[in-house]
Order: C-alpha cells, then structure tokens, then sequence
C-alpha cells in the first residue's frame, strides 16, 4: 500500500493544483488537506485484503475528522480572497516560475507531509488486528483531540460572528487554556489514531507521523504563523503572557 498510496497523493495533489491555478488561489490546498487523508482510508479498505476491527475503527476516525475539517474550511475559505500566506508566498516568488513554484513549495510538500502523517494508516492496510487495550487508550486520546478541535473551531466562529467581537481575540472558552486548541487538538487525533494501530504488529515506527504533523502544528504552519501575525498586538501580549501556547493548562495569575 506504500507505493499506491503515493501515487494516489500524487494524483490528488496534482488535481488540486490544477484547480488551484484555475481559480488563482492556492489556499485551495487546505481545504483539500482533510480530503486526501480520507482518500487514503478508503483506498485502504478497497485495497486491502483484511478488515478488521482497527482497521474500520481508524477508518472511521479518520472519515469524521476527514470529511468535518473540509466541510469547515469550504464554509470558512470559499468566496473569500485567497489567504494571506499563499499571498505572501507568491510576492517572494516573484514573475518567474510562479505555478512551477506553487506546484512544489505548497502542494508536493504537503503531499509529502501528508504521506508521512498518514504512515500508521497506511500501514494498518491488510493486517487483521483485534481491539484491545491500544486502540482503547487510542480512541481516548482520538476523542479528546476532535472535541478540542471541533469546539475550539465553534467557540471561534461565534465569537467572530458577533460584531462588537471585531477585531477583538477571543480568550474565552478552550482558549482561556491554550492560544490554540484547534491546532492542539489536531496533534492529539493524530496520536490517538497512531495508539490504536499499534495493535497491528509491525506498526512502532509510524510514530513519524503523528510527531511530524505535531511539530509542523507547534513549530512551522500552524502556531507560529498566526502568532507573528499578532505578535505587536498589545491584546495579545496580555493574552500570550497568562495563557499556554499549545498544551492547555490553567492560566497564569498576574
């Protein structure tokens, strides 16, 4: 499945980048980011030879994150112009080579990621595996993730939604505990579906995966993106001096 996979990625990211140049926006990827993931799962139970219990268990995770996570950022992301980091990108890029540029740097390099964040999955496909005490521990870690991601993507688009919020950032909720309980919650799905593949034997290694996608949450894409962008922010230096930056705990008292 290792090689299918990668060509099924290489397929769909190619697609989308032709979308992408079409309608001149290549923030189009991340509404595709959840689709290739619940791509992947389906080929793998078509492809694979054995069902079992975990295998449908982390299908089943990886369809509810999958098919939520791109039905929010359609809403969220179409009709809006194109977002400020792929704007941002092609003002370094420049006249030449633009789309040679797009095709590499936005989406061969997700795809990239995108395989190794997959990695448990992919090599859960044809094993035959019983629940048992990972994929309980797993499904655990998986619940507390999506409830985190889905509430803390909620509790921001209500409080948005109000006009006197505007301009404001929200402190309120789960991100009274953490400035980013979406992107914190993101990382623990991850690890849950990896818990419960552990089941299968032949599985350790694909740890590579959830902590890929954790550290580029915490360190590259995710977390210090936004934070740079209101970093001169007097609000959100109160805001960043009391409250964690990605694993929640309480505030500090000042």
């Amino acid at each position: 499945m290792f090689i299918q996979a990668l060509i099924i990625l290489f397929i769909y990211f190619t697609g989308l980048f032709l979308l992408g140049q079409v309608l001149s926006d290549n923030s189009i990827v991340d509404i595709g980011w959840g689709g290739g993931f619940v791509i992947l799962a389906i080929a793998g139970l078509i492809l694979g030879k054995q069902l079992s219990a975990v295998h449908l268990l982390t299908t089943a995770f990886v369809l509810l994150w999958g098919v939520r996570l791109v039905i929010h950022l359609a809403k969220r992301n179409i009709g809006k112009p194109e977002d400020y980091r792929y704007v941002q990108m092609r003002a370094r890029w420049g006249n030449k080579w633009p789309r040679l540029k797009a095709f590499l740097n936005v989406y061969m390099l997700q795809m990239v990621v995108m395989y190794v964040v997959a990695l448990p999955i992919i090599a859960l496909v044809g094993k035959s595996v019983d629940l048992g005490i990972f994929s309980l521990i797993g499904s655990i870690v998986f619940v507390i993730g999506y409830l985190f991601e889905v509430i803390g993507d909620e509790q921001l688009r209500r409080f948005k939604a109000l006009p006197e919020n505007r301009g404001k950032i929200i402190t309120s909720g789960l991100w009274r505990y953490t400035r980013h309980p979406n992107y914190f919650g993101e990382a623990m799905i991850w690890w849950g579906i990896y818990l419960t593949v552990l089941e299968a034997p032949g599985t350790t290694w694909t740890f590579i995966g959830p902590l890929l996608i954790t550290l580029f949450l915490r360190y590259v894409s995710g977390v210090p993106l936004l934070e740079k962008k209101y970093k001169d922010r007097e609000d959100f230096k109160a805001y960043k001096a009391v409250t964690p930056v990605f694993v929640p705990w309480f505030p500090k008292k000042m």
